[in-house]
């Protein structure tokens, strides 16, 4: 699913009164929400979905493939999303009908 399917649908639920234009705002200010409240290393819940959160990654020693020499790997933050009960059983539930 691109960002532009995303505004499709929320256009959609919403129903005629809004344009995809003013829904790609909304979607537009959600994300920009999201990653600034990330980039100030806060962490976003929403119920029913999941929870974003910035981890701390510590240093490690990684090997370059192609020589095999050790290289030092610096401590780094990096998004994570952890998916909620309910978003992990609906998927669970997709997979099993599809398999």
């Amino acid at each position: 699913m691109t960002k532009a399917d995303l505004v499709e649908q929320v256009a959609e639920a919403i129903g005629p009164g809004i344009t995809k234009k003013d829904c790609a705002l909304v979607v537009d200010g959600f994300l920009n929400a999201l990653k600034l409240a990330l980039a100030n290393g806060d962490n976003i819940e929403i119920r029913g979905f999941g929870t974003f959160k910035v981890r701390r990654r510590k240093t490690r020693t990684a090997r370059n493939p192609r020589t095999g020499d050790p290289v030092e790997v610096p401590s780094r933050s990096v998004p994570v999303f952890k998916p909620s009960k309910h978003l992990r059983s609906r998927v669970a539930k997709r997979n099993a009908a599809a398999g």
